[in-house]
């Protein structure tokens, strides 16, 4: 007779490897330290294999726990979906959704679009990480995150809401002072303001209709892991930036910030929702990508192209 996988096992391994410690994990699953070490051992011994490397100050994954965390995630959070969905009524969704965005657009467009979202569903509870590194949903459980980028490899579940325009601005002040490039080669004389996470945070790169493609160097006097930090900078006059539309379409409304070599273009990138493969998706969570999807597509900056 076939055994069926010792599935609560392997939801206790993915809760130790997530915790950093059988301790930590015993707390926040309730259960003894020795019924949650008997677990993994008993694991172990099934699989005939060690999940983790355990000293008296810490414990790490072996290759053997690492290549087996995603998948015993995903089994965590395929149970925790099937209870949800069975619990949940259609007229009021309820339960937890783990939420990832880049930290600036977090801040300046997802917070304020979702008090609306937490009015209509009061039973919902949001868990939002913002960060401007990539955050991997599997491991860190999420149920679905905003991303913006090409994402033309990625394995994700990917639904695009609008293109989002990437533009080089400065504030008058800085043009006065230093002049307007008019070429992207003009740009090793001007002074540049960069957002370190990106693929063109060192070299910039520029298309034209004509004269096709160009791309420089360019040297930083300034370099952030977050791109709303440049703002004060620009509007100071202190060096030019390539920004994305969302983060600066208020600024170049006011005057605050000018667009430069508008003949020249980057490509743009876009805004997705994306989700983890394979992984049912409450209801819970399509009401929030569905009401994301008509909130953030429909914003002034978007461009639906």
């Amino acid at each position: 007779m076939t055994r069926l996988p010792d599935l609560e096992a392997w939801a206790i391994f993915a809760k130790v490897a997530e915790a950093g410690s059988f301790a930590r994990a015993a707390s926040e699953l309730s259960l003894s330290q020795a019924t949650v070490s008997k677990a993994v051992s008993r694991l172990e011994a099934r699989m005939k294999t060690t999940l983790f490397h355990r000293t008296s100050r810490r414990i790490s994954l072996t290759e053997s726990g690492q290549a087996a965390l995603e998948r015993a995630a995903r089994i965590v959070a395929e149970g925790e979906a099937v209870e949800a969905e069975v619990t949940e009524q259609s007229e009021s969704l309820r339960g937890p959704i783990r939420l990832a965005a880049p930290m600036s657009f977090g801040i300046s467009h997802l917070a304020p679009a979702l008090p609306d979202f937490m009015a209509r569903y009061p039973d919902v509870t949001l868990d939002l990480s913002f960060s401007d590194e990539m955050v991997d949903l599997v491991a860190q459980r999420c149920d679905l995150a905003l991303r913006i980028s090409s994402l033309e490899d990625s394995s994700l579940l990917a639904r695009r809401l609008c293109a989002v325009r990437i533009l080089l601005v400065g504030a008058p002040a800085y043009f006065e002072k230093h002049g307007r490039p008019r070429h992207p080669r003009d740009l090793v004389q001007h002074r540049a303001l960069q957002y370190a996470h990106t693929q063109t945070a060192v070299t910039w790169r520029f298309r034209h209709a004509q004269q096709g493609e160009f791309s420089l160097a360019a040297p930083a006097r300034m370099r952030v892991n977050n791109a709303e930090a440049l703002a004060p900078a620009l509007r100071a006059g202190l060096g030019l930036a390539m920004q994305p539309e969302f983060l600066v379409w208020q600024d170049l409304q006011s005057g605050a910030v000018q667009t430069v070599m508008e003949d020249w273009f980057v490509p743009p990138i876009a805004l997705h929702v994306v989700t983890p493969p394979g992984r049912a998706r409450p209801a819970r969570v399509q009401a929030l990508i569905d009401y994301l999807v008509q909130r953030l597509r429909d914003a002034p900056w978007a461009d639906a192209d």
